[in-house]
């Protein structure tokens, strides 16, 4: 379905659907003697909403795609593993840093407020739709899990006054903040990428610190083709949603140029250069090698916005 200005979602629906679906590649990611990542909340969360699509990934039988070069259980654990360190490293390196506050925009299935070895004294700010809030809270408390640190849930759409929001639930904008805005950019219209990118410089102090993503050519997703082919594949797994209508076509700013210009010290990584630090091979296939152009961005502020 496509989007509007004013759709909301659960994690079984729409835009929440695909925060299940990462979800589903952690907990793949986490399984086995020598797992890629330490996610133990990852599984139960994806049984819990019960999207039949992610179950069945997760089922220990499935094999419809297992000969599928890119969308085998091994190459989606992999990809989900690539950006996941990507993020918990971020933060990590930021708590090693002494920044005490951190912000997870759209957090949907997101644990590192409960998995991260937060330091102490540190704030976690998770922003996404009300009930996937919810959902979330009372699945993991249903778990027994508890916040590794000091957990405060913002439950508003991005496209709203979240950051009005996020001060009333105690954000202070005069300390240095971690930002993360993981798998989000290309689910906002282009301005609503813009006025983010405009509410984080506002609220943030000199020495905060961003991660994000950057496609820098989303024309892949207009080529009815290729996007047949996507669609194909996940509908082996029994997705019948078109994926793309999720995705805000139009010219959208570059990223590292708009950080840029806004005050913020930017470093780019690419996609191939990630996957070989983390050990392993980009698949060799037209698919994978076309959407290597995808960039993890990290960045520092240094010159905020005059008049924040």
């Amino acid at each position: 379905m496509a989007r509007t200005d004013h759709d909301s979602w659960d994690l079984a629906s729409s835009v929440g659907a695909t925060a299940t679906g990462v979800a589903a590649g952690r907990a793949l990611a986490a399984r086995g003697p020598e797992p890629l990542l330490d996610d133990p909340y990852a599984e139960p969360l994806v049984r819990a909403v019960g999207l039949d699509a992610f179950t069945r990934m997760l089922s220990e039988d499935a094999d419809e795609v297992a000969d599928d070069p890119i969308f085998n259980r091994q190459q989606m654990a992999e990809q989900v593993t690539v950006r996941t360190r990507f993020f918990d490293d971020f933060f990590l390196r930021a708590g090693a840093a002494g920044i005490r506050q951190a912000v997870i925009l759209a957090s949907g299935l997101d644990t590192r407020a409960y998995r991260l070895p937060w330091p102490a004294g540190t704030v976690v700010y998770e922003i996404d739709q009300p009930q996937v809030i919810e959902f979330k809270t009372r699945t993991l408390a249903e778990l027994g899990a508890t916040p590794t640190a000091e957990r405060r849930t913002v439950g508003i759409d991005l496209r709203a006054d979240w950051s009005t929001a996020l001060r009333e639930r105690g954000f202070d904008p005069d300390q240095p903040t971690a930002w993360s805005a993981e798998g989000l950019l290309i689910y906002l219209p282009p301005q609503a990428q813009d006025r983010l990118f405009d509410d984080i410089t506002a609220l943030s102090a000199p020495g905060s610190a961003l991660a994000t993503e950057h496609v820098p050519d989303l024309s892949i997703l207009a080529d009815d083709d290729r996007m047949a082919d996507f669609a194909q594949r996940w509908k082996r797994y029994g997705m019948a949603d078109e994926w793309t209508d999720l995705v805000y076509q139009g010219e959208r700013a570059q990223v590292p140029a708009y950080l840029s210009g806004a005050g913020w010290q930017v470093t780019a990584r690419g996609t191939v250069d990630l996957y070989a630090a983390n050990g392993f091979a980009l698949p060799d296939h037209e698919m994978m090698t076309e959407l290597a152009d995808l960039t993890y961005i990290s960045a520092v502020l240094s010159d905020p916005t005059p008049g924040r």
